[in-house]
C-alpha cells in the first residue's frame, strides 16, 4: 500500500494568474454589456472556487445560460493557450517531485478547475511522469472533497494527505478525512492548518512529519 501526497494546482504548484486575466479579458470584450475587466490581483479572491462560482460573481446580471456560454469560451481559450506556453511553476517544484517520486510516494492532482486545465499544466510542463491520477469538477461535477474521495478510492493507499493553498482546501481535506498541508507561499491564508510549507524544499521532510503522525 502507498503514501498518496494529493496536490492542488493554482497556488500549490503554479500561478496560472498572468496568462489567465488576459485571455478572460479579451472574451469580456467581445461582449459589448459586460464592463468589468480582472486583475491578477482579484484572482486571488476567485482561486480554488470553480469557474461556476466565479461567473456568478462577476456576472452577476447575466443569466445562467449567459454564464455557461462565456465562461466556456474563457476556459477553451486558456485552455489551450496553457497547453502550449504554460504557466509560472513554483520554486523548486520540478526537483521537489522527481525527490517525492524517488522516495516512493504516490502523486495526485485535485483542482476545481474546469476539464483540460489539469491536462494543460500535464503537457504544457512534461508532468505527466510524475503523477499517477488526478480529478476535477469540469469532469466529474463533484466537489473537492468527493473528488479526493475518488482519488483514494481509484488508488490503493495506507496514509494520504493533501495539499492546498486556501481555506477551501483545508475544508476539502478535512470533510475527506485527510491531514491538510497549508502551501503558504500561495494564494490564501488558513489560521488552523497545523501543518505548513513555507518553499516546496521544505516538502520531503514534512511528509515525513505528517505520516508518522497520522494513522488511516
Amino acid at each position: 500500500m502507498k503514501l498518496l501526497v494529493i496536490f492542488d494546482l493554482d497556488g500549490t504548484l503554479w500561478d496560472s494568474r498572468s496568462q489567465i486575466v488576459p485571455i478572460w479579458n479579451r472574451v469580456f470584450s467581445r461582449y459589448p454589456e459586460i464592463k468589468i475587466r480582472i486583475t491578477e490581483q482579484d484572482c486571488l479572491g476567485y482561486m480554488g472556487r470553480t469557474i461556476w462560482d466565479i461567473a456568478e460573481e462577476i456576472l452577476p446580471h447575466h443569466t445562467e445560460e449567459q454564464r455557461r456560454i462565456i465562461m466556456k469560451e474563457c476556459s477553451i481559450e486558456e485552455t489551450e493557450y496553457l497547453r502550449i506556453h504554460g504557466a509560472v511553476l513554483y520554486p523548486h517544484l520540478l526537483e521537489t517531485l522527481k525527490e517525492l517520486q524517488h522516495v516512493g510516494y504516490d502523486l495526485h492532482i485535485v483542482s476545481n478547475c474546469q476539464d483540460g486545465y489539469i491536462e494543460a499544466f500535464m503537457e504544457a510542463h512534461d508532468m505527466n511522469e510524475y503523477f499517477t491520477d488526478y480529478e476535477c469538477p469540469g469532469r466529474t461535477g463533484l466537489s473537492k472533497a468527493k473528488n479526493i474521495q475518488l482519488i483514494l478510492e481509484r488508488n490503493p493507499w495506507s496514509k494520504a494527505v493533501y495539499i492546498g493553498d486556501t481555506l477551501g482546501d483545508y475544508n476539502a481535506a478535512t470533510e475527506a478525512g485527510l491531514p491538510f498541508i497549508h502551501a503558504k507561499y500561495g494564494f490564501g491564508s488558513v489560521p488552523d492548518a497545523k501543518f505548513k510549507l513555507n518553499s516546496l524544499l521544505e516538502l520531503p521532510l514534512l511528509l515525513s512529519t505528517v505520516f508518522a503522525n497520522s494513522g488511516k
